[in-house]
């Protein structure tokens, strides 16, 4: 797996980094001596081939890694608050909503194996470390999950512009919040099976959010005591 950036870099657990390619005439004293402190491989590569690389803005530096090891979900079954994301595809939104989770001790993030946007280097680089604190979980069936949820004793609050205004919600214990993806939010499948449709009032002329802000907004909602 190919991830670029400075900050990136040091997020990584060293044990995870294959090699890094710098780009010629790199001058970055901190980046060069972190790698000699560390042992990381490394070579000069010219930037044009950094540019075929990765799609994002590299710095100057691009590291091969590990592939992203997606985790089970009977590992995020003692969560108490669950995100689960259906057919999400701008790596962009799920790497806001990554650190946002992050940031509000939310531990567990579900995603569809099938038409949906994976772990990528746009991903690592917006999540900016927090996914190395949050266990992606992809499934095959996410009908199938939010009823296991269910046996589990999680409540499903799915996120719709219809819904019930948020504020107003008395929060389940064990709860998971279901975020639609962009222009065509939940499907129908999973609105179907969810224990409450929630929203969040617009008092403007636009009737919808970004997915991020939207998570962000009703993952604090969430919180409430």
């Amino acid at each position: 797996m190919l991830v670029c950036g400075k900050n990136v870099l040091k997020e990584i657990p060293n044990t995870k980094i294959h090699k890094v390619y710098l780009k010629e005439g790199f001058k970055d004293q901190n980046i060069l001596t972190y790698l000699k402190e560390n042992k990381i491989k490394y070579e000069f590569t010219p930037e044009f081939r950094l540019n075929k690389m990765v799609k994002e803005h590299h710095q100057g530096i691009v590291i091969d890694m590990d592939e992203y090891h997606y985790y089970q979900l009977e590992e995020v079954l003692e969560e108490p608050f669950l995100v689960c994301l259906d057919h999400l595809e701008d790596p962009h939104n799920l790497g806001a909503i990554i650190r946002t989770c992050e940031c509000a001790g939310v531990k567990g993030i579900i995603i569809p194996k099938d038409r949906s946007v994976r772990v990528n280097d746009t991903v690592m680089k917006i999540s900016a470390g927090a996914i190395n604190n949050v266990k992606i979980v992809e499934v095959n069936n996410l009908r199938e999950t939010l009823k296991k949820l269910q046996k589990n004793l999680f409540f499903i609050y799915t996120a719709d512009m219809d819904g019930k205004d948020y504020r107003k919600i008395d929060y389940a214990p064990k709860k998971v919040l279901v975020i639609g993806a962009e222009g065509k939010g939940v499907s129908q499948i999973v609105r179907n099976i969810s224990d409450e449709i929630i929203g969040i009032p617009m008092y403007g002329k636009i009737n919808s959010l970004n997915a991020s802000v939207c998570a962000a907004i009703l993952i604090y909602g969430m919180l409430k005591e």
